[in-house]
Order: C-alpha cells, then structure tokens, then sequence
C-alpha cells in the first residue's frame, strides 16, 4: 500500500475532471460547493462493511465502489431529486494494493459519471479487519417527495422486478453447490446484486409527475420497506402478492435452489426499485407516463389504507405470510 498522503493524490488526480458546481474539492479541509438557488439540499449516507453488505471473495474492488455509491443515489433519486455531490471515506487493511484502491474508484467513477455525480472529499485509514466504506451524498431538488405524506385510497406500485438481487446472491454464496442456471440468467442476477442500478431517471421523472404523494426506495424488501413508509405517513396497506412483480429470471433461479421466489420479492432487499404512492385518479396517467418517458413498467401491488395495519393477502383477500427483510441488531438474525 502506498502512503496515504500518496493514496490522496491518485483519488484527486483520478476526480479532478468533476467539477460541476465545486468550487473547491479533493485537498483542502472542506469542500465548497455552489448549490442552486431556489433548491432544497438532500442530505444521505451509508456504511458498507465487510461481511455484513459484501463478500471480497466474490465482490471486486470495482464492485464495491459502484454498490457504495449505487445504494445512495438510489435514496437521492426515491426523493425526486438530483445526486449531485460525494463525501467517500475508505478503510481497509494494510495489505490492500494500490490497484484495488483504483479499481475501487475506477468501479464508483464509472457510475458517478454517468449520474454527474461529483467525488467532493471524503476520509480513507487503515483497517485492522476489513473494508469499510461510507459514502454521503448531497443532491438537490425542487420538490422532495417524501415517505410520511401516503394518503388512504392512494395506489401503492413498484418499478421494475422485484428479487433479482436476492436470486443473484443465491448463486454468489452457492459456490460450494452451484445453482444449475443457463449463463444469461445467472450474469443478470448477480449483476443484479453486485452492481445494482439506481432508478435515477425514473425518481427524477416521478419527482416532477402529478399525483405521486409519496416514495422511497426499497433496499430492505417491500415487506419491510412498506411498514417504514406506512409508520412515517401514519396509514396502513393492503397488497395483493400476486402482483409482485417477480422476473422469470429470478422463478428459474429459486426453483434451481429449491427456495421460495416470493420470499425473495417480499424480503430479499438490495432490489433498489422505487416503492411509489400515487393518487388512484392519477395512477393510469403515471404509469403511462413513465413507461414512455423512461421504458420502466410501474405495477400497481395494493392499496394505502386508513388505520396502521399492513397486510399481504392473496386473490381471495386470504391473509398470506410473508417473509421481511434483513434487519441490523434484530434478535436472531
């Protein structure tokens, strides 16, 4: 490992081209930043650590560094906003090469360039143990659509699939057993977990749509991620699990492994699709929309309801037992 006096100056050199809206970057104290007038500042982070978010036995440097930023931009976009700025702190071990240290950033260049996303500062150390990554992001928008502000009658929809990640894990774990999976499917999933990709031009167009009252994203499974929204908006939910959206990708890799599709789409997490609520008069007109303005498919799974219950039922309405997601400090897990 070089110095870090060194290690510095190749994250700077390697940053140096992104200066929208910095005024000052990489090597003083602080960054200064020039925000734009009329806008609210959106404020996220999150820490990634070794063994609890990622493996290195098959996670790459440049994986790493794409999920760091990939899962903070995805909250900046759930709010309708624009991901503008990252503050990136590294520790890892000693023994880290300097080429991991660039593939590190070469993996979370690649995504910030294509979300003009700015690297701004941030803090590296070493390690005793493993790699530990915390990155906070800065965005900007007009409007924040927020989780607490769901209304009773309102129509609660998921972009995209829900579960790929999970699937994609499945087959990374497995390598002791592995999943019997054609090479199509298995690449889309595990590209699915390791290098998930935000709904960026999907949270900025909903953003700025009529009828959308709340949103988040969902990182923990909708079984777990709908009760947050519900508990801050103080409402309850009904959804339908045949309407989950579950990629023929991810039934063939749960039916290779013998485990439970729906599971996976109820609380699998890490799927980083947006959780949206929208008025149901203004529900046709938004899907549509952003089917055409973005090519992603918004499927309608229930319905916020008044009181606080959150119930998962099938077609008959029969109550349905659904699995949630990882949950930090949670006993037994």
């Amino acid at each position: 490992m070089i110095g870090e006096d060194d290690l510095v100056r190749r994250i700077r050199a390697a940053t140096a081209a992104d200066r929208d809206g910095v005024l000052v970057g990489i090597g003083d104290d602080c960054a200064v930043l020039l925000t734009t007038p009329g806008a609210h500042l959106i404020a996220k982070t999150d820490l990634l650590i070794e063994d609890v978010h990622f493996r290195r036995r098959y996670a790459t440097p440049a994986d790493i560094g794409w999920k760091a930023l990939a899962v903070n931009v995805s909250d900046i976009a759930s709010k309708g906003a624009r991901a503008r700025w990252a503050l990136v702190a590294l520790a890892c071990p000693v023994t880290t090469t300097s080429d991991d240290i660039d593939a590190f950033y070469e993996g979370m260049l690649r995504l910030a360039r294509e979300h003009g996303v700015a690297i701004v500062g941030g803090d590296t150390s070493s390690s005793p143990t493993g790699w530990f990554v915390n990155v906070s992001l800065l965005g900007e928008a007009k409007r924040a659509i927020l989780r607490s502000t769901a209304q009773p009658g309102d129509v609660i929809a998921v972009t995209g699939t829900l579960g790929r990640a999970a699937a994609g894990l499945a087959l990374l774990e497995r390598d002791q057993r592995p999943v019997a999976v054609d090479t199509d499917t298995r690449e889309e999933m595990t590209a699915a977990h390791l290098r998930p990709r935000p709904r960026v031009a999907e949270g900025r167009w909903l953003g700025n749509a009529d009828g959308v009252t709340a949103m988040m994203d969902l990182s923990d499974g909708v079984a777990t991620d709908l009760r947050r929204l519900c508990a801050e908006s103080h409402v309850g939910a009904t959804v339908t699990v045949d309407t989950l959206p579950i990629a023929e990708g991810t039934r063939r890799v749960a039916a290779a492994a013998d485990q439970d599709a729906l599971a996976w789409a109820t609380g699998g997490g890490e799927d980083y699709e947006l959780l949206v609520v929208i008025a149901a008069a203004a529900f046709p007109r938004v899907a549509a929309g952003l089917a055409q303005a973005t090519g992603t498919t918004l499927t309608r799974i229930g319905t916020i309801e008044p009181g606080n219950a959150v119930r998962f039922v099938d077609a008959r309405g029969g109550e349905v037992s659904v699995t949630r997601g990882f949950e930090h400090f949670a006993t037994g897990r």
